[in-house]
């Protein structure tokens, strides 16, 4: 397990209701469902109930309503859940997110990197983040491992912004000392320099957390590899987020550059980059080595999978990285993926699967979304479920939206099916207010 960071108490705020009740039918998990049991004992489903958070925490779950001193959001039949924790996406690449024609390297270089080049205006990056968070929290979207850019006033801007909205946000300055554009890279000393600053002003501050963040070992020199290493290991609370055999081209452009290396992971391992909080972007072509290196760190993989179909990456082995005993997390990584909407990347992750002979659960894909990602983050007691004592982090859906969707919700026969039916056909449309330790930030019918 991740050491977990002190914990944090969710910020009070003037303008938030001290006592809140919500209602409705409450999905979360308490366990790890296994694969493909769709009648798992892991679900907690507790239809018509009231969740009550007071001063930012569940404190209680009750079928009956409380008495008038607390603030009631009456939302019976909607499903309410845990809000998602999205393990990998970029603050920057809204801009360039649906970006026609390109693999991988192409993509990068032709709309990333010019969008990331404008957030070395602060105004810019200010702006660019408080959109980016407001855009997650209305996707549900309450919880994020986020890419910002190489200027540390990204990291700044992009933590202000957490704070503000009192979003547990894990981030770091994206480190690139090579084979990048020259408005992009830095080199060793400024990285080191900037990444002290931040991670003294922002690490462990109200629900924030620095995640060292090296955007992939091509536009790294050993180095500024050797530099990320070392802060890990001076600092085992600290995060470390990367890129890891996305795609064919990448893995052998990798072995070109360090052909001392065994395989992609090597490269990270040798300086101290694989360890129980690192946290790898796709990991589609990796092999058994690989795989056992992975779970003996107790590190995890975020499963990107709309990128990774956008992108004609690859097809995650799920199974494989499960029978390993890799932990595996959800993730977005827009702009290589197609929407921030975790429910869509679900049913994409689901046709993944399928196209490898395999069938994955509504519950497998929510659990990676929520508690499963939380507890590979070492704060499972924080985020991702509906426990008494966590973080009233909880959005409220609609069941289904639409001619299509409500004619199928109507003939549904089993939870799974209904729950199945929902993630596979809804999407941001669906969700009707969302809340951020117990205050509403995202309200659909504008509330």
């Amino acid at each position: 397990m991740p050491p977990r960071l002190p914990a944090t108490s969710p910020p009070r705020r003037a303008d938030a209701a001290a006592r809140v009740a919500i209602r409705g039918d409450l999905l979360d998990f308490s366990a790890d469902p296994a694969w493909g049991d769709i009648d798992s004992p892991a679900v907690r489903f507790r239809p018509d109930h009231w969740l009550l958070a007071e001063a930012g925490r569940v404190v209680a779950v009750q079928p009956e309503p409380p008495g008038d001193d607390w603030q009631r959001h009456d939302h019976a039949g909607c499903l309410v859940l845990p809000g998602f924790v999205d393990t990998h996406v970029h603050s920057p690449q809204i801009d360039v997110i649906a970006s026609y024609g390109s693999e991988l390297l192409d993509w990068l270089t032709t709309h990333t990197f010019p969008a990331e080049a404008r957030h070395a205006d602060a105004a810019h990056a200010e702006a660019a983040a408080a959109h980016f968070l407001d855009a997650l929290l209305a996707h549900g979207t309450t919880s994020a491992l986020v890419f910002p850019t190489v200027h540390a006033g990204s990291v700044d801007a992009i933590f202000a912004a957490a704070e503000a909205r009192g979003m547990r946000v894990i981030a770091g300055k994206v480190l690139m000392d090579r084979n990048a554009p020259a408005d992009l890279v830095d080199d060793v000393a400024t990285a080191e320099r900037d990444m002290e600053a931040l991670i003294a002003r922002w690490h462990g501050r109200a629900r924030l957390a620095y995640a060292v963040t090296v955007r992939f070992a091509p536009t790294s020199s050993r180095g500024q590899l050797t530099l990320a290493g070392r802060l890990c290991r001076a600092d085992p609370s600290l995060y470390m987020q990367t890129h890891l055999a996305e795609n064919r081209a990448e893995v052998r452009w990798v072995h070109e550059l360090f052909p001392e290396a065994r395989s992609y992971l090597d490269v990270y391992a040798a300086v101290g980059l694989l360890h129980a909080r690192s946290v790898f972007a796709h990991g589609i072509w990796l092999d058994d080595a690989d795989r056992a290196a992975i779970a003996d760190a107790g590190a995890q993989i975020a499963h990107s999978p709309s990128s990774n179909l956008f992108l004609g990456s690859g097809l995650f082995g799920w199974r494989a990285a499960e029978a390993a005993g890799i932990r595996v997390s959800l993730a977005s990584d827009v702009g290589g993926g197609t929407s921030l909407s975790m429910l869509r990347n679900m049913a994409d992750a689901y046709k993944i699967q399928a196209l490898a002979g395999e069938r994955l659960t509504a519950w497998k894909a929510l659990h990676a979304a929520t508690r499963g990602a939380a507890t590979a983050l070492g704060l499972g007691a924080e985020i991702g479920s509906l426990d008494v004592g966590a973080a009233a982090d909880v959005c409220v859906w609609d069941a289904a939206v639409g001619a299509v969707a409500t004619r199928r919700a109507a003939v549904a026969r089993t939870l799974h099916e209904r729950v199945f039916a929902w993630m596979t056909l809804a999407d941001e449309r669906n969700l009707v207010k969302a809340f951020v330790a117990g205050r509403a930030h995202y309200d659909r019918d504008g509330a």
